[in-house]
């Protein structure tokens, strides 16, 4: 590993915490509501993508009376409801992250996610001591695979692209940390396992594998 790295950078669903199941689940109950069957199969289109933006594809494609703002919130407010119900840590969490943070690395989190759904998957794990910044996609202009949530993360943290590591497990996610001149280390999940990470620096099986790179 390049020893110029200073920051890690984690993507949260599929990295930190095992949100897949239920981000289906809630996008699933949404579009139940308004008559419409999601499959697993729709639901990996969407895999590393803002939700505003799942919502503005799926209401066109199924042509949804509801506006895309409250298809957004609907999901929101399910997705926060499972959450707190069915905590899902990754394995290795948070215990990697305490021992890159006691190795002194910076640490961060930037997601898709909205503020409140990375609000509520860090307090029900515990993640807040480890963490200097959390930026979600709804913060900025353009989500995943621009980089503009990387380059954010990066601005907060005071450093420089080319010192951050970015933990992903997809490929959208992948494309946002190379455009965004960062080093990429991907661990795919199971929804994410069979995607093209090609570009990646480093392909690692679990996170607590990310330990033997930097620690």
């Amino acid at each position: 590993m390049d020893s110029r790295i200073a920051a890690v950078i984690f993507d949260m669903d599929g990295v930190l915490v095992d949100s897949e199941p239920l981000g289906l689940e809630a996008m699933r109950r949404v579009m139940a509501s308004h008559g419409v069957v999601y499959t697993e199969a729709e639901n990996e289109q969407f895999l590393g993508v803002t939700t505003a933006e799942s919502c503005r594809v799926l209401r066109a494609r199924h042509r949804l009376a509801a506006a895309e703002g409250d298809l957004t919130r609907q999901y929101v407010e399910h997705l926060l409801g499972l959450i707190r119900e069915r905590p899902r840590p990754m394995p290795g969490v948070p215990d990697v992250l305490a021992r890159l943070r006691a190795a002194g690395y910076r640490l961060a989190l930037a997601s898709s996610a909205e503020p409140e759904i990375i609000a509520a998957n860090v307090e029900t794990i515990a993640l807040g001591p480890y963490l200097e910044a959390m930026v979600s996609g709804a913060e900025v202009a353009r989500g995943k695979p621009a980089p503009d949530v990387f380059v954010e993360t990066a601005r907060r943290l005071a450093v420089a692209s080319a010192a951050c590591l970015v933990v992903e497990d997809s490929r959208n996610g992948l494309l946002a940390a190379k455009a965004a001149g960062m080093s990429c280390a991907v661990v795919p999940c199971v929804a994410t396992r069979h995607q093209d990470f090609r570009e990646a620096d480093h392909r690692l099986r679990t996170l607590p594998d990310l330990l033997a790179l930097l620690v």
